[in-house]
């Protein structure tokens, strides 16, 4: 009997090394979120936009999370196959078109996915001096029936600047149009923009029905 369970055991324990002797995956999926080859400047902090792939021919259905950054970009590592990628289901500050792409893997992909935002930001100017925070920017409108919630203006002392990690942010909700627009912001009595070393700053486009807003470039102030 106790034969029998030692050589149970032995089994159990070859089954769990050759396992653990499995391969990792180490094949690239990377690229952009592009309009008319445009990067789009996005949220980047709190895994808030992400998209899906699906490998067909396994029986877990489940998709790949591949959450992107604040640039644009994405990257997944995974095993050789064949993919679809699609954006998640109402989430982005575009329309809400879920195209597949369709992708090889074998080493490295370059995948540049184009999306139809509601509204692009161009022509943007950020000034600061020591008592406002001055933005001159474009409001482009792409999609016909899409309309602007607010214009959500920033400040962060790091390199991540977003509506959710910030020193600064103003909700503008009046006096929004499409074409060219500037705003400012008091800064004299916000210690923390006194104190920052480094300051960021950028400006957001929220649209109605939208979850997440669309982001010019950030350009460091400080």
């Amino acid at each position: 009997m106790k034969k029998i369970l030692f050589i149970t055991i032995i089994g159990l324990l070859l089954i769990s090394c050759g396992k653990d002797n499995y391969d990792s995956p180490s094949s690239i999926i990377e690229g952009k979120i592009t309009y008319q080859g445009e990067t789009l400047g996005l949220r980047g902090t709190g895994e808030a936009i992400k998209l899906q792939l699906y490998q067909d021919g396994y029986d877990k259905k489940d998709p790949v999370a591949v959450y992107v950054g604040q640039d644009g970009s994405f990257r997944s590592v995974l095993f050789n196959g064949e993919y679809k990628l699609v954006t998640s289901d109402r989430n982005g500050p575009w329309k809400n078109s879920r195209d597949t792409t369709y992708i090889s893997l074998k080493g490295k992909a370059t995948v540049e996915l184009e999306v139809i935002p509601y509204f692009t930001i161009t022509n943007e100017t950020l000034k600061l001096n020591d008592n406002s925070y001055e933005i001159t920017f474009d409001i482009n409108q792409i999609v016909k029936e899409a309309k602007i919630a607010k214009v959500i203006l920033l400040l962060s002392k790091t390199t991540f600047v977003d509506d959710a990690n910030n020193i600064l942010r103003q909700d503008i909700t009046d006096n929004i149009k499409v074409g060219n627009n500037t705003f400012y912001v008091n800064i004299s009595d916000n210690e923390n923009v006194s104190k920052a070393k480094a300051l960021f700053g950028r400006v957001g486009v929220l649209t109605e029905g939208a979850d997440q807003a669309i982001y010019s470039k950030i350009e460091r102030l400080r």
